[in-house]
């Protein structure tokens, strides 16, 4: 799978302790939800959000799951 992350995506995910490979894990086994165009995958405790172009997939932001943002 090839990941591109955005500054500000690898920021955030740095600050919430999510590493590539769960990033991955929730690309591939999470939930998916169409924004516009973009797609979010929730998976276990965590959430991105990203794009998918042509076999890249772009990460726009990665999250910790509360109950403020799960919805």
């Amino acid at each position: 799978m090839n990941i591109i992350m955005s500054k500000h995506a690898l920021e955030q995910a740095r600050e919430r302790g999510v590493n590539i490979n769960e990033i991955k894990e929730t690309i591939s086994k999470g939930a998916k939800f169409l924004q516009q165009e973009k797609i979010i995958a929730k998976h276990r405790h965590i959430k991105i959000v990203f794009k998918k172009i042509k076999d890249k997939y772009f990460i726009i932001t990665v999250m910790i799951m509360t109950e403020k943002n799960e919805k």
